[in-house]
Formats: structure tokens, sequence, C-alpha cells
């Protein structure tokens, strides 16, 4: 028996105008999403990775009625994205990072009764559902103080306990934990658990692979507005299974050392993480290589500090999937007409 749908995509795509200039204006198109279809089955943790650009928020937004889709077509909970929007709206809750979305000179209570009145939440049940949230974002006794004496990681939970006052049965979380500190982020990742665990549906944006290895059921990977990978994580780490990662602590390394490094014969895929004054340059390396020797040669006259061998992780895995549709991008641009 094929198990209930929360969320259905199928073929969606989302194209922007610009219009620019002043006496001479100037039309650009921006295509955001390119076809996406994927689905996210009743109860499901579901995350949606991919780098800055790639159609993540404009995706959620397609699917939480924030914007129309130029074609394609969603449902929510078997309701219509766009022929029903009100329908999806009453059944679903948003929660994105950063700032945005509460009022700093009120208190935490007040947000959540004002919220409470837009979400249309039974004024019979609004005090008991208040306290509720409160104690399960673990921001009971601190309810009576103003949001801006918060720290992002109080605002963070406050968001998700707005995002839960009409008990939606799917909740959107794009990017939460962005900007918390450890520790806040370790209880977020609890509390979207404990939602999970609870039987609401979750699609996850995130950019911490950590994080969405420990969470998510599911991971769809996007980049270049398309679905380039889906699966379990165990599933996409089988992509890199026949690789092994060498990391190397770097200091002063520019784009010509990666472009050497990343043509030495057995690399596969290569990415650089700035760590303050040095850089991490990770290698992924065909299984039981090691190019040690050869990516010391390339970086000959530079600072190298301590230098890893480690087996590949899901962001390693990550890393070629978005890495491969570069290419596959770049490709296509110089492909003849």
């Amino acid at each position: 028996m094929r198990p209930m749908l929360a969320i259905e995509a199928l073929d969606l795509s989302r194209v922007f105008h610009v219009r620019s200039g002043w006496l001479r204006t100037r039309r650009t198109e921006t295509i955001a999403a390119r076809g996406i279809s994927f689905e996210v089955r009743s109860g499901e943790l579901f995350g949606l990775l991919g780098p800055n650009g790639a159609g993540k928020t404009t995706t959620i937004k397609m699917l939480n009625t924030l914007l129309l889709p130029t074609s394609g077509t969603a449902r929510v909970l078997g309701h219509d994205v766009v022929r029903d929007p009100m329908a999806v709206r009453r059944r679903i809750g948003y929660v994105f990072g950063g700032d945005r979305g509460l009022y700093d000179r009120l208190t935490a209570l007040d947000n959540l009764r004002y919220f409470s009145e837009l979400y249309g939440v039974d004024p019979r049940e609004q005090r008991s559902r208040i306290a509720e949230l409160l104690e399960l974002v673990g921001l009971a006794g601190r309810e009576k103080e103003r949001v801006e004496g918060y720290s992002r990681g109080m605002r963070q939970r406050l968001h998700i306990a707005r995002g839960l006052l009409n008990r939606p049965s799917v909740l959107f979380l794009d990017e939460p934990s962005i900007g918390v500190d450890p520790v806040a982020a370790r209880d977020l990742r609890r509390t979207i658990a404990e939602l999970a665990d609870a039987g609401t549906t979750v699609l996850l944006t995130t950019h911490y692979m950590a994080e969405a290895d420990e969470l998510c059921d599911r991971i769809a990977v996007i980049a270049g507005g398309r679905i380039r990978a889906s699966g379990t994580p165990a599933e996409l780490k089988t992509r890199v299974r026949s690789r092994d990662v060498l990391e190397l602590e770097v200091y002063g390394v520019d784009d010509t050392h990666v472009t050497r490094l990343r043509d030495l014969p057995s690399v596969r895929d290569i990415a650089v993480e700035e760590r303050g004054q040095a850089q991490l340059v990770i290698l992924q390396v065909d299984q039981g290589a090691d190019p040690r020797r050869d990516a010391l040669d390339v970086l000959d006259g530079l600072r190298v500090g301590r230098i890893v061998n480690r087996e590949p992780t899901l962001e390693d895995a990550y890393v070629a999937i978005v890495e491969e549709a570069a290419r596959s991008a770049a490709g296509s641009v110089r492909a003849p007409a």
C-alpha cells in the first residue's frame, strides 16, 4: 500500500522577470526552479539541501503558497497550492532563519498572543496552547521578557513556537539554525526531532550537513534549480563510498593551487573551507590512493599544518553532487549551439 503523501511537487518551475534601468529599461529573466519534483511522506522529516541560490527557498515558498509557480503543480495534504491556497495555509506552519518575523518590543507571550489571533486559534485554547509551546521550546519562565533581549537561539525557538500555534500537520523550516551557537543549535535539533517523532511532517533546509545527517529520514539535493540526487543519508553517502578523503590545513592557498590539486590523477573532487587565517583543503580521492606527496609538491612554499585521512561523510557526498552539477552546467554553456 502506498504511504500517504504530505507533499507532492511535480515539475515545479519559477521564473522571475526583473526590470532595471531608468531611461533605458532592461528586462532580465532568472529561472529559480527548473522542474522540481519530489514527494514527502506523512510524518517524514525531509531535508532539502543546496548551495545559496540553488532554489531551496523559492521551492518552499511555492509549496506554502507565498509564490505562484510559473509551471508545474504541487499539493500539500492533497490540496493544490494554487487552486486551494487557504486550505493549505490552515494546515501548515512556516519558520525561517534570521531575525525577521517577531516584534522585538513585545514580550514572547505577547508575540504568541498576537500571532494566535492572526492564525485563528480558538480564544478558549490560546492560553493552554501558548503555555504548551513555551514548554516545548524551552522558553517557559522567560515568556514575559521582551524579545529584544533574547539571544539568537531563543529567538529561533520562539519562531518555532509561533509556527506551531495552529497545530500544523506540515512544518516548513527554512534554515532555522542559521547563526545559532552550537548549544542552542543542539537544543533546536532536539525540538525538531521531537516534533517529527510526534507525527508532524517536517521539510527542513539547512547548510549544516551534520544536522541533516542526524535529523533527516530522506534528503534531496538541489543545485541550479534542479533536484540532483535524493535518498536517505546512507544512500547518498554510497555515491562516495569508493573514495577516501584527504584533509590538509594550508595557509595561503589560492585558485592556482586549487586548480593544480584538482588536476592530480587520483583526485575526484575538491572543496576549500576558510578556517580563520588557514584554509582546509578537502580532497576526495580514489579509494586506496595516497596523493599526499603530489599534493605537498603542489603546495610547496606554503605553510601546511595537519594532514588527515578519513572516511567520506554526507558533506563529502553533498560536495560531490553539487560539483558534478556545476561541471554539467559549465559543459552545457560551452557546448556549441
